[in-house]
């Protein structure tokens, strides 16, 4: 969905919950559209994803697809800094704000995070089948490795 439509739809009801990371939440002002519950589940940031047509990236000389590869790689670095402002810092003040704005945030507990984590375990199968396991498996595998 659209932003365009997002925010009306959210205002009025006809859509009751967003994802997105709590810089996007600030930003569109989602506790206006009534956003007034927050979970933090604890998922990673937002990973940017970079793609290239292949008959493009074949095109292009190894020295200009390294640069290309290198510009992705501070990109998202920049983009993770972005996303965790205000959360990793001590007393995590974005989440303060946010509460300051009347919306109540909740955070799950261990159980909660495992149970959310099997209820979504049907979504890695689907994507496994459409995008390839080898992909899903090397998400999985540095979302294990955050954790560390």
């Amino acid at each position: 969905m659209s932003w365009a439509d997002a925010q009306p739809a959210l205002a009025s009801g006809a859509v009751d919950g967003q994802e997105n990371p709590m810089s996007i939440f600030t930003a569109a002002k989602l506790h206006t559209v009534g956003q007034k519950h927050l979970t933090m589940w604890g998922y990673i940031a937002d990973p940017l994803v970079f793609v290239v047509n292949k008959q493009v990236w074949e095109s292009w000389t190894p020295a200009d697809r390294e640069l290309v590869r290198q510009a992705a790689i501070e990109a998202g670095q920049e983009q993770i800094a972005i996303a965790r402002k205000g959360l990793i810092e001590p007393g995590q003040p974005l989440l303060k704000d946010i509460a300051a704005m009347g919306v109540q945030i909740t955070h799950l507990s261990p159980a909660e995070r495992d149970a959310f984590v099997k209820a979504t375990r049907p979504v890695y199968d689907k994507w496994k089948n459409q995008i390839g396991a080898d992909l899903v498996n090397q998400a999985e595998k540095a979302i294990a490795a955050r954790k560390k």
